[in-house]
């Protein structure tokens, strides 16, 4: 049975790629017979719209089944993004004049990563996360967070309340919500008549030309370009006035939007980057054959250095243990055969399992312990934070390994 687009309707035609069945990217399983026998995995699909080009996954798993309580991403273990944040908020309350006076709300605030930066300039601010334990988090940081999914009844219960935004985050959640129009039809509902939305996502102009198939899993229902972003926007009555290009996850964009009848004159930045999309063909079905190939290639990179790896002796372990790696690993079919272990920050992970190849998480200490030979970077993205931070490994004749855009010894 075809699909149909879950923007626009239209049956869905044209794949993308299909990754095979795999698990919930951000779903670790306890280190037991029973937790790894009852794992799930979902068929992960990409289908392109060719009436709107809406970028979606095929099968959308429930956001309940995702988002859950135990939840186990946290933004603050990332130290990039947290500085990343920083410089977010600096530069808005300065473009902005936002005070004392002001509002922000921040949609998915998770563990209160970038309110924080807000609260310590004294302006008030408000998050909204559906995952009780990020929130938990953000409130011991004194960031006021309702637990909740954000929709139009969330906002118009918030606008009861009083609340009423100046500024308004959404950084990488517009991908992780099947219904993005309702989602969307929100944020015009808090926001004050002059008031500013933005959203961070990464670009799909960037995820195409440089084949970044492992930011494809089940949270992201969507894969977005700035010309969908602007109809969906539309057909909500706002309008996007500015955009940014970012380093962030590969290549992220950052679009700036407000209530159509805003002050906010639109920038040169906007054309740009509609002439990019045209350009990329982001609105044509050729702009899309070429790129389930090219991961093809990159997986039987990687599964060819671990193979040739294990004919060798050489040890081999992971740094991250990333929702993007989890879906590399996966497509990959690789397993604790060919990585021992994986290393991460978030103690939240750790002593526990990735989802489906079933590799054990341990604290990065045991980087020092045991002495791997290869340490391949699963978020990619953050390779030079995480080099940089564990140039110790050289210390024993360890290298990192990176496999996209290509397979690379550092």
């Amino acid at each position: 049975m075809t699909a149909d687009c879950r923007f626009c309707a239209c049956p869905l035609t044209l794949e993308l790629i299909d990754l095979g069945p795999q698990p919930l990217a951000n779903s670790y399983l306890d280190p037991s017979p029973q937790a790894v026998a009852a794992e799930q995995r979902f068929p992960l699909r990409v289908m392109v719209c060719e009436a709107c080009f809406l970028v979606q996954i095929e099968q959308a798993v429930p956001p309940e089944a995702i988002f859950h309580r135990n939840y186990a991403y946290f933004s603050s273990y990332s130290t990039s993004w947290v500085e990343h944040a920083g410089h977010y908020a600096a530069a808005m309350v300065e473009r902005f004049e936002l005070n004392a006076l002001s509002m922000v709300v921040e949609v998915a605030s998770n563990d209160g990563y970038l309110l924080q930066h807000f609260a310590r300039h004294g302006i008030p601010c408000l998050g909204i996360e559906p995952a009780g334990k990020c929130a938990e988090a953000a409130r011991a940081r004194g960031i006021d967070t309702v637990v909740d999914f954000f929709n139009p009844d969330t906002a118009r219960r918030l606008a009861a309340d009083g609340v009423a935004a100046d500024l308004t985050a959404a950084n990488n959640v517009l991908a992780h919500v099947p219904a993005i129009a309702e989602f969307v039809a929100g944020f015009p509902v808090i926001l004050k008549p002059d008031g500013v939305a933005t959203f961070e996502f990464p670009h799909l102009l960037r995820m195409i030309a440089e084949t970044q198939f492992d930011t494809i899993y089940h949270e992201h229902y969507s894969y977005l370009s700035l010309g969908v972003v602007e109809r969906i926007l539309a057909g909500q009555g706002m309008r996007v006035f500015d955009v940014e290009p970012l380093a962030t996850h590969g290549g992220s964009l950052r679009v700036f939007a407000c209530h159509g009848a805003a002050r906010h004159g639109e920038t040169s930045r906007v054309a740009q980057t509609r002439q990019a999309e045209a350009a990329a063909a982001l609105d044509r079905p050729e702009g899309y054959g070429a790129f389930a190939g090219r991961a093809a290639e990159m997986r039987d990179a990687l599964r060819l250095f671990l193979d040739d790896c294990k004919a060798r002796g050489t040890r081999v372990a992971a740094y991250g243990a990333a929702a993007k790696g989890n879906t590399f690993l996966n497509y990959c079919r690789a397993d604790a055969s060919d990585i021992a272990f994986v290393v991460d920050r978030n103690p939240e992970k750790q002593g526990r399992l990735l989802p489906g190849s079933h590799i054990p998480v341990r604290d990065p200490a045991a980087l020092r312990d045991e002495r791997p030979e290869a340490i391949l970077i699963l978020p990619w993205n953050l390779a030079g934070e995480i080099t940089a931070e564990h140039a110790y490994v050289s210390e024993w004749g360890g290298r990192f390994v990176v496999a996209a855009p290509r397979l690379r010894v550092l």
